[in-house]
């Protein structure tokens, strides 16, 4: 028997989004299992995070893997998520093992002005 190879679509809430992550998991979870279960998905699993939620996908080959990902109904369930921008990671392995998700506050940008700097001892 082959090992099954393991696939992660990390889904993050947004900041400012009318569903959470949670929301679209209830909301697209039938469709994307019923998908699975008719394409050859050997495993799945939903986690979900202080961040959002994580589904976790096993297939016997990356052909598969690919071939559901590319189904019209997988393809509109990922392009529902709170945020399609910034909100959705899709990768080999298993997620969401890196603890809490927190953004990233805006960077000043570095200027020669923000600093007075010493006079100069002669």
């Amino acid at each position: 028997m082959n090992a099954a190879d393991w696939w992660s679509i990390e889904v993050m809430d947004a900041e400012r989004a009318e569903i959470s992550a949670a929301a679209w998991r209830d909301a697209h979870t039938q469709a994307l299992a019923e998908s699975l279960v008719t394409n050859g998905a050997t495993q799945w699993e939903w986690y979900t995070h202080s961040w959002g939620v994580v589904l976790e996908v096993a297939f016997l080959t990356e052909e598969s893997w690919l071939w559901w990902r590319s189904l019209p109904g997988t393809r509109a369930a990922l392009d529902a998520v709170p945020d399609p921008l910034a909100g959705l990671l899709v990768h080999r392995g298993h997620g969401g093992a890196s603890g809490s998700y927190v953004p990233r506050g805006p960077r000043i940008a570095p200027t020669a002005d923000r600093v007075e700097l010493p006079e100069p001892s002669m």
